[in-house]
């Protein structure tokens, strides 16, 4: 049975910002146990609560002012130095711990040597700790590639059998802003017109659409809250954008207890991109009210003068569980939301398959042909 402890004492840090957390019954590493508050040691079973992230010092979710820190900069405790490596494959940026010199990139399998170099960052504000387990993960994605039509068998059977994935704190963005529009544009009515027409059976009737357009202005304002933007490089966005939506309530306070036992990528999309990203999708979402708002059928809009205020930003972890396998020969690479389950990946596609299936609709096609004649 696991012997359940006090809370986790906080652990060591040096100044490259790593954190040891160490089992109180042998000493052993610990992890944190996705859809808990505790560390776990998987040398003895002994248990350890987080400790609640309250008194003075302790770290608040919060938002920060961007102009501020787009302009001078953060102050030092918003900062922290990691220890990273580069993946020459993909790009990302893999934080390292407790004196690793070398590891495997989560994303792509590329085994990666790194120095001890170390890189100053935003202290990420809140993370969202782990839901899912790794079985949980592995379940979830074998059930993605079985439903996949023509998708080789042989992967979803090597997936299954206890092929490692790995649990990584992938970073993001997040921004709030209130933005007030004025816009200028037309409004289209539609409305028809009946015309005859000559056709080889004779003169029909037609109705015929066409649109009024009239000038319109006005103005727009909506209330942003928590656009988010993946702080990274490593995985397409297409796949980042399949794993929505996030719960975002459940989100914690930022305290290292929760990285335990998982990997962290560092951001390599700083703090001004994302917030060029992140006002290019509310300036999308603004265009969808400006045409609700000028009405009509069809809408033009020639104008629009977007005005941005009270912009905040945090620095958010969210947690995946990432896989890569080779599999005959070729790299296949997937991604879980270990929130949700949500799934995405490299689209396998088995030649076999597509063959047997080409063959059958020819036949069937043929066979149809034939019952005609």
């Amino acid at each position: 049975m696991p012997k359940v402890g006090r809370s986790a004492k906080a652990p060591p840090t040096d100044p490259r910002g790593d954190s040891h957390y160490s089992c109180e019954s042998c000493g052993a590493d610990l992890r944190f146990a996705p859809g808990q508050t505790r560390l776990v040691c998987d040398h003895c079973g002994h248990v350890q609560d987080i400790p609640a992230a309250t008194g003075r010092g302790e770290a608040v979710l919060r938002e920060i002012p961007l102009q501020e820190a787009l302009a001078q900069g953060l102050p030092e405790p918003e900062m922290e130095e990691h220890r990273t490596l580069s993946c020459p494959n993909c790009g990302a940026s893999i934080e390292l711990q407790n004196g690793e010199h070398a590891t495997q990139c989560p994303f792509c399998a590329t085994p990666v040597v790194t120095d001890t170099g170390t890189r100053r960052l935003i202290k990420p504000q809140g993370v969202l700790p782990f839901q899912l387990t790794e079985e949980q993960a592995r379940a979830a994605l074998s059930k993605w590639l079985g439903s996949l039509w023509f998708a080789p068998n042989g992967l979803s059977q090597y997936a299954r059998k206890g092929r490692r994935m790995t649990g990584i704190y992938a970073p993001f963005w997040t921004f709030d802003a209130s933005s007030r529009t004025r816009y200028s544009g037309q409004r289209g009515d539609a409305y028809y017109e009946t015309r005859q027409v000559q056709t080889d059976k004779g003169i029909r009737t037609q109705q015929v659409r066409r649109i009024r357009w009239s000038a319109v202005s006005g103005h727009v304002a909506r209330d942003f809250d928590d656009v988010v933007i993946y702080a990274a490089r490593s995985l397409p966005p297409p796949y980042i954008d399949a794993l929505r939506p996030w719960n975002l309530s459940a989100l914690q306070p930022y305290r290292r207890d929760y990285l335990a036992g998982f990997s962290a990528e560092g951001y390599t999309v700083e703090l001004h991109e994302g917030h060029h990203s992140a006002q290019a999708e509310m300036i999308r979402v603004i265009q969808t009210d400006i045409r609700r708002d000028i009405g009509g059928d069809e809408q033009r809009i020639t104008a629009m003068d977007p005005n941005f205020a009270n912009e905040t930003f945090k620095h958010i972890l969210l947690p995946i569980w990432t896989a890569a396998y080779k599999f005959r020969g070729r790299s296949y690479r997937f991604i879980v939301n270990a929130q949700t389950g949500r799934v995405q990946g490299d689209r396998p596609w088995s030649a076999v398959k597509i063959t047997l299936a080409v063959l059958a609709g020819l036949i069937v096609i043929g066979a149809i042909a034939y019952l005609k004649r």
